[in-house]
């Protein structure tokens, strides 16, 4: 570098006399300046300073585009506004060093640009596939009929959706109008489904109140072998109704339940007054079969045949005694009258009122009683009518029979 007045030279340019300074190029010298302020030396030190505050501004473009974060739009920018002043810069240096410098930090943001693009087409295709999957999920979820979690799902299924982002928005719409279709359609059956039982509870509802309106008439019956029975078919077909809503179908149980309730308590209560009865009956039976088999018709045929007739209408009076005892009952009674029957064998009068015919309708008289017991017992009502009606007719003739 010499000086001259304000002459002074620089390797890449020079300030003439005049104080014009020069630029030099691959193009010859460009002016780009006056120094009048101070001395050449001072004048390039200051056009120098102005190169290298430019090439720092490459120097930091050249940093940026090497980051992982970098701003590829905002460098692009940066080095299009360099690059376009390059031609005119007022600045001592090698401008054009600093040009290539700059091209290749576009050329850099090329690369990044295609960096970028592919990482977000990757990050776009994954997005993609992620909706896709949800998509997919929510399609075969549209048949499902776990009501409640399969709902739980789609409601997270949206929330995970928003959380995906960076798919093209073709390929966005397309997805959530398969998945919205594919949830309206559950939402559908869902809906449905619901409706239906809804349905199918508030019939169930009508059938129950039914069953509690019968049950409610049942409840202060006495005819208990059949209404038993009939207590036994209505729970199957309660059972067999279904459920109601659960607060219809717990307050309709309860009105079931305290019919039913009722009734069972009275019959128990009932039975126990009948068992007592029939227990009563059999210790009186009893008696009477004892004092029967103290007869003694061998040496009194004929006052044994008479004492064992007052024992016959004492015994008819009595009643009812426990069917298991019936029985034996009957076969010692017969037993007695056999005995009866055999020391009377050789007495004319006794044969002629203890006749085959008497002796016939008095067992029959006495298997039909046993028959009606065991009717009324089990509550066969068809059978007692018919047993009922057998042994009167019975009695009738068996009653004639004696007093002829």
């Amino acid at each position: 570098m010499s000086e001259s007045g304000l002459a002074a030279e620089h390797p890449w340019g020079r300030i003439g006399d005049d104080g014009t300074v020069y630029l030099r190029t691959a193009d010859g010298e460009r002016v780009i300046g006056s120094w009048q302020a101070g001395t050449g030396a001072e004048g390039l030190a200051y056009y120098t300073r102005k190169y290298d505050d430019l090439a720092a501004e490459v120097a930091v473009l050249e940093g940026r585009i090497g980051t992982p974060t970098a701003d590829v739009k905002a460098i692009r920018a940066a080095v299009a506004r360099l690059t376009e002043t390059l031609p005119s810069a007022s600045v001592l240096g090698d401008v054009a060093d600093l040009g290539r410098r700059l091209e290749a930090v576009t050329a850099k943001l090329a690369e990044k640009q295609a960096e970028v693009a592919t990482a977000r087409a990757t990050a776009s295709a994954a997005a993609a596939d992620a909706k896709r999957a949800l998509v997919e999920e929510a399609e075969r979820l549209a048949t499902s009929e776990s009501w409640r979690p399969t709902g739980d799902r789609y409601r997270a299924i949206v929330e995970e959706w928003k959380t995906i982002r960076g798919v093209d928005r073709r390929t966005d719409t397309e997805l959530w109008q398969r998945l919205s279709t594919a949830r309206r359609e559950f939402d559908r059956r869902r809906r449905t489904h619901f409706a239906e039982m809804d349905r199918q509870r508030a019939m169930t509802a009508e059938r129950k109140q039914q069953l509690v309106a019968e049950a409610k008439k049942l409840a202060d019956s006495t005819d208990w072998a059949p209404t038993a029975r009939r207590f036994k078919e209505l729970m199957t077909e309660w059972k067999a109704a279904g459920r109601a809503a659960r607060d219809v179908d717990d307050s309709l149980w309860a009105e079931f339940k305290a019919a039913q309730d009722a009734f069972f308590t009275a019959r128990s209560e009932s039975l126990s007054v009948r068992d007592a009865e029939l227990r009563g009956n059999l210790e009186a039976k009893e008696a009477l079969l004892a004092e029967a088999e103290r007869l003694d018709p061998a040496s009194d045929a004929e006052g044994a045949r008479k004492r064992l007739r007052t024992i016959h209408d004492r015994w008819e009076k009595i009643g009812k005694v426990p069917r298991e005892n019936i029985g034996d009952l009957e076969d010692r009674l017969a037993a007695v009258e056999q005995r009866v029957r055999d020391a009377a064998g050789g007495s004319r009068h006794v044969v002629e009122t203890e006749s085959t015919l008497v002796v016939r309708l008095r067992e029959s008289v006495t298997k039909l009683e046993a028959r009606l017991q065991r009717a009324q017992a089990a509550g066969d009502k068809r059978l007692e009518e018919e047993t009922a009606s057998a042994l009167a007719t019975q009695r009738e003739w068996l009653a004639q029979a004696e007093r002829g």
